[in-house]
């Protein structure tokens, strides 16, 4: 019995220091050295400051900006909190949640049927991309506060659309933080 405790105590320490501390600092070490920009968050930064992150969603409010999806996590896209809200279709708190914003979004663009991403929040509460069409649908918004032709908000669109990864993985997506930052620097 004695051998044996000696060999499992042995056996710990041994996968302890190569799982528990080369390992995870040897793939840190790759991840800085092949992909810093990824392995640091995949940062966002506007006259060297940093002001979000391309993997995280944020909240934006003012009308002079394309907005996110709805957050379920915390108030609003903290990450501390992520989750959905894991209302059943049927609860009166989500039904009335839903109407609210598509009135709002109704009366902002009445013409226009709501893109169902602007109604929802995603599984994660942090999601930073919407679709295409939830960007569009927000051009005459933006177009009527900041005096911007909405042909030249449409083409800034088009310019921030990513397509799906490998051409099957995914959907076009259009990251809200990176399309915001991008229209404050026309």
């Amino acid at each position: 019995m004695k051998k044996q405790l000696n060999i499992a105590v042995r056996v710990t320490i041994v996968t302890t220091i190569l799982f528990g501390l080369i390992y995870p600092l040897t793939v840190t070490a790759l991840s800085q050295l092949l992909f810093p920009r990824q392995a640091n968050g995949s940062l966002i930064r506007k006259n060297n400051e940093v002001i979000g992150s391309e993997l995280l969603g944020q909240t934006f409010s003012d009308p002079k900006y394309f907005h996110s999806r709805p957050s379920s996590a915390g108030t609003g896209y903290d990450a501390g909190q992520s989750s959905g809200s894991n209302l059943a279709p049927t609860n009166h708190q989500l039904v009335d949640r839903i109407a609210s914003a598509a009135a709002k979004l109704s009366a902002e663009n009445p013409s226009a049927p709501i893109p169902i991403d602007l109604l929802t929040s995603s599984g994660s509460g942090l999601d930073p991309d919407i679709t295409p069409a939830t960007a569009q649908f927000q051009v005459r918004r933006i177009s009527q506060t900041r005096h911007i032709p909405e042909s030249d908000l449409r083409a800034l669109i088009d310019q921030h659309i990513r397509q799906r990864q490998l051409s099957i993985l995914g959907e076009p997506r259009v990251n809200v933080m990176e399309l915001n930052a991008a229209l404050d620097a026309r």
